[in-house]
């Protein structure tokens, strides 16, 4: 389906259909393309970098070939939990991942969860790995919001602003008024996330600070963006935005958590400086 997105204040238009090609009849849409690319670099990036979080490869593969595909699924439930109005008289469309639907929160927690498991199962350090996938998949949150774009989708609140986006409309239709471009705020935001994350990993100073730190991070800017987009999901019969709620805890915990073992390392190492000096003075 051929569609049309402008950004009038820019000068920007362009034409395209969601769907890349098709195999036997079946359509590839873009979405997916640009999912599993972002997947796919994200792993290559975990995979050059496990050394440094002191995971090996074989168990990094092994955790990917069982977070992805139930990351997936958790994003599907989690999605349908919120919408199931849209679901309850049509089961059959539970499924149907390919018609849309997918929450990366739901993702985010499920892929927790399981590698939480496995790690418990192959006895590996499990905050070690929860680090390196932390460190890495802001990647895949960077390409899959370019997937809502040719989705024409994940947009917010009408704005005059210069790089406001019309969907559906040419520049000279668009007029003064568009629409924020929220799935670019956060695709952008993730890339900031992705460059403070590598920097903060080289000098990792306890297990699980990359985890506390993306959480945080990727938390305080989703509720911001979140209150702007028009396709959220409420919890039931209220006007509370879920991701807003989840952002908030995800803030709570992660900066929380990250500046608070901050505190407690300076702490530390004031207590263990006043140690030695009093050693050497006696």
């Amino acid at each position: 389906m051929s569609q049309t997105v402008s950004f009038p204040g820019l000068g920007l238009e362009f034409h395209f259909s969601n769907i890349a090609f098709h195999i036997a009849s079946k359509p590839v849409y873009w979405y997916g393309i640009l999912i599993m690319l972002g997947v796919v670099l994200a792993v290559a990036y975990a995979s050059a970098r496990s050394k440094q979080f002191g995971v090996k490869q074989d168990d990094l593969y092994d955790a990917v070939l069982f977070a992805v595909p139930l990351g997936i699924v958790f994003a599907r439930i989690y999605y349908v939990i919120f919408e199931w109005n849209q679901y309850k008289d049509n089961l059959s469309e539970i499924i149907a991942i390919w018609h849309g639907g997918l929450a990366i929160y739901g993702g985010i927690i499920g892929g927790i969860i399981v590698i939480a498991v496995l790690c418990r199962v192959k006895k590996i350090y499990v905050l070690d790995m929860l680090d390196l996938f932390a460190s890495a998949v802001p990647i895949g949150q960077i390409l899959g919001r370019w997937g809502n774009f040719f989705n024409c989708e994940a947009y917010g609140s009408a704005t005059t602003l210069p790089w406001r986006m019309a969907i559906g409309k040419t520049i000279e239709e668009a007029g003064a008024t568009g629409s924020h471009p929220t799935f670019f705020y956060e695709s952008a935001w993730n890339l900031i996330g992705l460059i403070i994350l590598y920097f903060c990993s080289k000098k990792r100073k306890y297990r699980g600070e990359i985890l506390l730190l993306y959480l945080g991070w990727y938390g305080l800017g989703r509720f911001f963006i979140e209150g702007l987009r028009m396709d959220s999901l409420y919890l039931w019969g209220t006007g509370i935005r879920v991701s807003q709620v989840v952002a908030l805890i995800c803030i709570i915990i992660g900066l929380g958590g990250f500046l608070l073992n901050r505190k407690m390392q300076f702490l530390r190492e004031v207590t263990e400086d006043d140690s030695n000096d009093k050693e050497e003075t006696t």
